[in-house]
């Protein structure tokens, strides 16, 4: 296992909010960071340096990787091409086919039940008349889904009654689509796991979500979760990891069933249901993963303190006035400019006890 050396530079795919506090992370730990942003970057304040390039620009991707050290990314939705490229010139961290897996929800989910896990039932859609079998195969309610790009509920569409298909179908714009069944869940909890270099696997303890809208809301940690369901989610998420030989955090998000616990999704980078870790562990997510792809053994990700994470969505802001006053809470901002209904301005984590 070979580690950067301090002074190394980091290139990050996408300059988000995750890509901000990638180079934050990374910073700590002596690091520089490069980030590859075809728009607006909210990374750009706190990188080393940025290129604003559209993933097609094949020679600003040779020159952005002419800089790095090792290549990690904060989305997973990146063109191939351009992974064709940087590939060929430097180390990606995580790999190839944990993109190829986690960008289509059919290969997955395929994926996921070849593993022998369990998600919901789902049936593959690219047609009207493949939708109207599907719901006959699985009932109604359930929710029809493009299989690559959608995130934050964009690109779905919840069925309720039959009436509903051709208004589902017309809101796919004829894209492939998934559909997937409904399930009795009691709540949704996420595991954020990281993967070394050495093969180490690391997880934070589970943190229990709530949605709205489609958008993550509120993570709290701990999960309202028996031992023997922490420890299965622990074991699920080190199987997923190991069987992809991967690299870098993962986030792994779980419905809690009287039968067990069922995949809902992977994602395979830092994880809104992880920032918790940040007022919670010693090593939070951003820093673990930093540690991964630079080779360095992976931090104690042990929580010592009870969290609430709230996403702050459009205007939310408004409160942050009122949120700096309080005691035990921490903000954390983007570098927005402007708060959109449904847009992640920020987070707060509470610590709830210490």
């Amino acid at each position: 296992m070979t580690e950067l050396p301090a002074g190394a530079t980091i290139g990050i795919l996408g300059g988000g909010q995750l890509g901000r506090m990638l180079s934050v992370a990374a910073s700590r730990l002596g690091y520089r960071t490069h980030i590859f942003e075809p728009g607006a970057a909210p990374a750009a304040d706190v990188a080393h340096q940025v290129t604003t390039a559209p993933y097609s620009d094949e020679a600003a991707l040779r020159a952005f990787a002419a800089s790095v050290d090792v290549i990690t990314y904060e989305f997973e939705n990146i063109p191939t091409s351009a992974l064709d490229i940087l590939e060929s010139l430097k180390p990606i961290r995580p790999n190839r086919r944990t993109l190829a897996v986690s960008q289509d929800r059919i290969a997955e989910k395929s994926y996921l039940n070849d593993l022998g896990l369990q998600t919901a039932p789902w049936a593959q859609v690219d047609s009207e008349d493949d939708l109207r079998a599907a719901v006959e195969k699985l009932g109604l309610p359930a929710i029809l889904k493009t299989t690559r790009l959608g995130y934050d509920g964009k690109g779905q569409f919840k069925l309720t009654s039959p009436d509903q298909i051709p208004e589902a179908w017309a809101a796919m714009r004829g894209a492939a689509s998934v559909l997937e069944g409904f399930v009795a869940f009691e709540r949704e909890v996420s595991i954020i796991a990281a993967r070394g270099l050495d093969g180490s696997v690391s997880a934070f303890d589970p943190g229990e979500n709530v949605h709205s809208e489609g958008i993550l809301r509120t993570t709290t940690v701990p999960a309202r979760l028996t031992p023997s369901q922490r420890s299965d989610a622990v074991l699920l998420a080190a199987k997923i990891l190991n069987s992809l030989d991967y690299v870098g955090v993962m986030g792994v998000e779980l419905f809690v069933t009287r039968a067990g616990l069922l995949v809902n999704e992977i994602a395979p980078r830092v994880h809104n249901s992880g920032h918790w870790t940040q007022q919670g562990c010693t090593v939070d997510q951003f820093e673990q993963h930093i540690r991964a792809v630079a080779g360095l053994p992976l931090g104690d990700g042990t929580r010592y303190a009870d969290v609430v994470m709230e996403n702050l969505i459009g205007d939310d802001m408004d409160r942050v006035p009122a949120l700096l006053r309080e005691r035990n809470v921490a903000v954390h901002l983007y570098g927005k400019g402007e708060a959109r209904p449904g847009r992640k301005m920020g987070h707060i984590n509470r610590i709830v006890k210490g």
